[in-house]
C-alpha cells in the first residue's frame, strides 16, 4: 500500500476517551509523581506525593504522600478520574488506588500480580475493565482484569514478544517491552520493545481483554535504536516513537483499519554540535497537535519539533533546558497550559509554560524538590 493510500485509509477517532471538566475558577488538578525508592535504582524517593496545581500560575502544593511503596515508577489516572495505578519497578505487581473527587487525595485499593518483572509502563481498555502492563526485564506484556470498584486481578495472559535481539550488549540481551498504547479507536495495542527493536502490534477483545498479533505483527526499527515510547497525533492517521539508545523520533503512518504501520521519517532528538552520550525517554504531543516534545538525559533537554499539519512530519527542531538532570518524564497538565519535567538525577520537578502560538517551552516558577522523580498522572474535577 502506498502512503497516500495508508495516510488515507488510516482515519482514527479518539471516541473513548473521556474528556474532564472544562477548564475555569472552578476546576481542580492534581498532580500524582511516582518516583525510584530502592538502593538498587538508587533511589532517594520515599512514595506517591500528590499536589494541587494552580490553574493560572501552574505551582504546586504538596497535599499527601503515601508511603510503604516500592518504585512506584509509572503512574496512570483512569479515564473517569476515579481511580490511579501504579506499575512498580523491580517487583511483580501493579497497584490500585482510588482517588477522592473533593480532594484528590488516594486511598490503597489492592495488588495484581503481573506475572513478570519491573513493570515499565501500564494502560488501560477503553471500558476501564482490562489494565495491560509492560514487564520490562522479563520481557512479556500482561493483561489484568479490573473489578467494579476499581481494584486489579491478577493476570489473565501473558504475552513474550518474540525476536532478534538488538546489538547493543548492555541494553538489548532480549525482550525489553517498555511501554503499552492503545490506539485511537481502542481496537489495537501498540508495545514499543526497547530490546527487539521493534514495535508490535496487537488486536485487542474487549470482552476477553486477550491480545493476538495483527497480520504485520510488528515493524523492525533501526537496528540499535531500542524503540521506548511513542505517541498518536489525535487526528492524523500518524504516530511517532521515540527511540531511546540512538536519540531519534521516527514517524508512523497508521492504518486503523488494519492495524498496519509504515516507516515515513527518522530524525535527531539531539542538536547536530552535541558530541556528549545522552539517551531519549519521553514524548508529548501539543494539546493544538503542533508541536512534538522529546526529553533527552544526558543533554538534559526537552527537543520541540514542529508537525506538518498536513502530513504529521517532523522538522523545525527546537531545545531547551530541562532545568534538571535527566529528565525521564514529561507530561501536559489537562488544562493544556503547562508542561512538567519529573528530573530523575535532579530530584525535581520543573514547570514550562507553553506557547499555543510558537510551542515555546518557557521556564516558570521554581522547580518542586521531588525525590528521583520519574513519572506525573494528573486528574482534573
Amino acid at each position: 500500500m502506498h502512503r497516500r493510500e495508508l495516510l488515507q485509509a488510516a482515519v482514527v477517532s479518539p471516541s473513548f476517551l473521556i474528556a474532564g471538566p472544562v477548564a475555569g475558577k472552578d476546576s481542580r488538578t492534581y498532580a500524582y509523581v511516582g518516583c525510584f525508592t530502592t538502593e538498587q535504582r538508587h533511589g532517594r524517593g520515599d512514595g506517591i506525593h500528590v499536589y494541587r496545581i494552580d490553574s493560572v500560575t501552574g505551582s504546586w502544593t504538596h497535599i499527601q504522600r503515601l508511603g510503604d511503596l516500592v518504585n512506584p515508577s509509572f503512574l496512570i489516572t483512569s479515564h473517569d478520574r476515579r481511580f490511579l495505578y501504579s506499575a512498580h519497578g523491580d517487583e511483580h505487581s501493579a497497584t490500585a488506588f482510588s482517588i477522592d473527587a473533593a480532594t484528590g487525595l488516594l486511598a490503597p485499593l489492592n495488588k495484581g500480580d503481573t506475572g513478570g518483572l519491573n513493570g515499565a509502563h501500564l494502560a488501560l481498555s477503553p471500558d476501564a475493565k482490562f489494565l495491560i502492563v509492560a514487564n520490562y526485564v522479563s520481557g512479556t506484556v500482561a493483561v489484568l482484569p479490573v473489578r467494579p470498584n476499581g481494584g486489579l486481578d491478577d493476570q489473565i495472559q501473558l504475552i513474550p514478544p518474540e525476536g532478534k535481539p538488538g546489538p547493543h550488549r548492555v541494553e538489548q540481551p532480549g525482550s525489553h517491552p517498555h511501554q503499552i498504547v492503545f490506539d485511537p479507536s481502542g481496537r489495537f495495542v501498540l508495545v514499543p520493545d526497547k530490546g527487539l527493536d521493534r514495535v508490535f502490534i496487537f488486536k485487542f477483545d474487549a470482552k476477553t481483554g486477550r491480545l493476538t498479533p495483527t497480520e504485520q505483527g510488528s515493524v523492525a526499527t533501526r537496528a540499535g535504536s531500542g524503540p521506548r515510547h511513542l505517541a498518536f497525533h489525535r487526528t492524523l492517521p500518524v504516530l511517532w516513537v521515540l527511540n531511546e539508545l540512538n536519540s531519534t523520533a521516527t514517524t508512523y503512518a497508521w492504518n486503523a483499519a488494519t492495524g498496519f504501520l509504515k516507516p515515513l521519517q527518522i530524525l535527531p532528538c539531539l542538536p547536530p554540535d552535541f558530541t556528549g552520550d545522552s539517551t531519549a525517554a519521553e514524548i508529548a504531543l501539543s494539546p493544538n497537535g503542533r508541536y512534538l516534545y522529546c526529553s533527552n538525559r544526558g543533554h538534559d533537554s526537552i527537543a520541540t519539533f514542529a508537525v506538518n499539519p498536513g502530513s504529521g512530519l517532523l522538522g523545525n527542531t527546537r531545545w531547551t533546558p530541562s532545568n534538571g538532570k535527566t529528565p525521564r518524564y514529561i507530561g501536559i497538565e489537562p488544562g493544556g497550559q503547562f508542561l512538567y519535567c519529573a528530573n530523575e538525577q535532579g530530584d525535581s520537578v520543573t514547570t514550562f509554560r507553553i506557547s499555543p502560538a510558537t510551542g515555546g517551552l518557557t521556564a516558570t516558577g521554581k522547580p518542586v524538590v521531588s525525590p528521583s522523580a520519574v513519572s506525573i498522572a494528573f486528574a482534573r474535577f
